[in-house]
């Protein structure tokens, strides 16, 4: 059955309900080009603003999954666990959460995504490290999960096209922050990895999609429901993103401090260790999904395994083996800015509160994420935080760094970097990192 493009719009823009027929020939006729970019646009606009019922948003999903071909991993009768974080300003823990799975002899297929909005890409990170291939055909990435347990790779024509073309265009629209299209997103491309347990990590806060940790947790939860109908054990991490993840944001930049982490090393300025964030997050995403795999029997036994991996260095050769298997790739030759700048503090007192996602435009217009999907970043461009919310500042003390390979809009950065981090009188009233869980129910 065919249907009329506007007519579908127009019943969505009213506040309507689509059936699941009329889904399946949306995003059937978006894949071939039937349905244009401007009308999918327009939909997607109508969706942020009506919404999708549950079950609009489960037959989405089902429909942008079968828009294409799906892994079949069931051959290796063994556990398959995948993380995915609904991104965040500095958010790289994919680049340690796979090598300590690795490391574990978890096999992790991990299709993952260019920056979106203000928030980084983890193939936009890898790609920063000269040789790093992330453009695996179906062949090599599931030759390479099977061998090595671990890899990489973006969507290919083939897998979930529809949510391919989607993701570009909201990108673009503004309609990055609607929860039935980023759960459609998300779960599409899980359930075309085969997977047999995932852990999500659902971020609230100023730099998160979801500003709110009541909003989060409605998307944890749907996200959730969907994985479950599908087969798939499920736990969700809500964590804070009021404040960027770790010392670094920017493609390059992330992977040095990934790296480092993996090497044991900490970075220390006035007593805080920088890297803390990035390291504690990673370990527990990775505990979670360890327990996932049913290797063991409860958390803490999880996270005692998880934070060995990391102290042997099994992670740190995980991630070696990645950089020869999609490479091969040199990490010694990561690339550096060419100019940099620092941001002081106009008065003493108290870091009161980053607005994180300033911070990530600020990014953007260092040229470390995109404005259009036609824009090249700049491996190099980043932002060095060298205080975190809480923290006791001095008139004059330095509180970030931004760099990139053009000062050109270094004058607009620095604007926007003084007006997100806000010094007050006292310290805030501190949010945990993971302020909470929602376990699997097996």
């Amino acid at each position: 059955m065919s249907y009329i493009p506007a007519e579908l719009i127009k019943k969505k823009k009213l506040g309507g309900c689509h059936s699941r027929e009329e889904l399946n020939w949306l995003i059937s006729a978006f894949t071939r080009g039937e349905f244009t970019d401007y009308q999918m646009a327009a939909w997607a606009m109508a969706v942020w603003f009506n919404g999708l019922t549950d079950d609009e948003t489960t037959a989405l999903t089902n429909s942008m999954l079968h828009s294409g071909s799906r892994f079949d991993f069931s051959f290796l009768n063994a556990p398959r666990v995948d993380k995915h974080s609904t991104g965040g300003v500095g958010d790289k823990t994919s680049l340690l959460v796979g090598p300590l799975l690795a490391a574990a002899k978890i096999y992790t297929p991990m299709i993952s995504g260019r920056g979106l909005g203000h928030t980084g890409g983890t193939l936009d990170k890898l790609e920063s490290i000269p040789g790093f291939r992330v453009n695996l055909s179906r062949k090599e990435f599931q030759s390479h999960v099977t061998h090595h347990y671990f890899a990489v790779m973006g969507q290919t024509a083939d897998i979930c096209p529809a949510d391919k073309k989607l993701y570009s265009l909201r990108d673009v629209t503004s309609t990055v922050d609607s929860l039935p299209l980023i759960c459609a997103s998300i779960m599409s491309k899980k359930l075309a990895e085969d997977l047999t347990g995932l852990v999500l990590d659902v971020k609230f806060g100023s730099g998160a999609f979801m500003r709110s940790i009541a909003d989060a947790r409605k998307l944890a939860r749907t996200l959730k429901a969907i994985g479950e109908k599908s087969g798939v054990r499920v736990a969700a991490l809500l964590t804070n993103m009021n404040e960027p993840l770790g010392r670094f944001a920017g493609n390059a930049a992330e992977v040095l401090e990934c790296y480092e982490i993996l090497q044991g090393k900490t970075f220390a300025v006035g007593g805080r260790d920088l890297y803390a964030p990035t390291r504690d997050l990673s370990l527990e995403l990775s505990a979670h999904a360890l327990l996932l795999s049913g290797r063991v029997n409860d958390l803490v036994h999880a996270r005692n395994q998880i934070r060995e991996l990391l102290a042997s260095g099994a992670a740190l050769r995980a991630f070696e083996n990645l950089l020869e298997h999609q490479g091969p790739s040199d990490i010694s030759r990561l690339p550096t800015a060419k100019f940099s700048k620092e941001l002081t503090a106009t008065r003493s007192g108290f870091v009161s509160a980053m607005q994180t996602e300033a911070i990530g435009l600020a990014l953007i217009e260092l040229g470390a994420g995109r404005k259009t999907t036609a824009d090249h970043i700049d491996p190099t461009a980043g932002i060095e935080m060298f205080v975190r919310t809480g923290d006791a500042v001095s008139a004059g003390a330095p509180l970030c760094r931004f760099f990139a390979n053009s000062a050109a809009e270094f004058v607009t950065v620095e604007q926007l970097l003084a007006r997100a981090l806000e010094i007050g009188e006292t310290p805030p009233k501190q949010i945990p990192l993971v302020a909470e869980v929602l376990a699997d129910s097996p």
